[in-house]
Formats: structure tokens, sequence, C-alpha cells
């Protein structure tokens, strides 16, 4: 891969009310929200297929939790993916690191 080939690429479209995983400038999953007074609802994740199995939906949901932790949002995951994900990783709920 060329040094100046984009890479992975994390984002908050706050328009579409999503977070977006990019790889080399591919929409390649997203996380779905709505965004409420002082809270956020997690309502779908998606991959797309040409990009399963590559582990993008556990980094897209730990980005995502962490903007929101940062963002000092409440946190309610109605998304299967995302409620799973907390499950699996409390300390994402701890974590107010900035997304990397």
């Amino acid at each position: 891969m060329p040094d100046d080939a984009p890479g992975p690429e994390f984002s908050n479209d706050a328009e579409r009310q999503r977070y977006e995983w990019r790889v080399d400038g591919e929409l390649a999953a997203i996380a779905e929200y709505d965004l409420r007074p002082g809270r956020i609802v997690f309502t779908h994740t998606e991959v797309d297929p040409r990009f399963e199995g590559q582990g993008i939906a556990g980094r897209l949901a730990k980005a995502a939790l962490g903007d929101a932790r940062a963002r000092a949002l409440e946190i309610v995951p109605q998304c299967p993916y995302i409620a799973e994900y907390i499950r699996r990783h409390p300390e994402a709920l701890d974590d107010p690191s900035p997304p990397s």
C-alpha cells in the first residue's frame, strides 16, 4: 500500500446521526443513533458485506462509545450489537478517551 493511501477513518456524521468507519475512503460500517438531550441512543450497526470478518464493527463500537463518553452523554444501547459489545467490554463505558 502506498504511503499516501488513506487508512481506516472514524467520523461522526451528525446530520445523518451516525458514526462511520471508512477503509481506504470507502464506507465500511455505520452505527446509527438518535441524539437526545444528554443521551445517545444507539439504534443500528451495520457492516458492508465486503468488510465483514475484519473486526471493523468492534473498532467502530469502541470509537463511537469513546466519543459519546467524551461528550458526557448517557449511552442507551438499543442496537443488539452495541449492547453485546458493552456486555463484553464494560470498560468501554468508563473510558472517555478520544477515538483512535
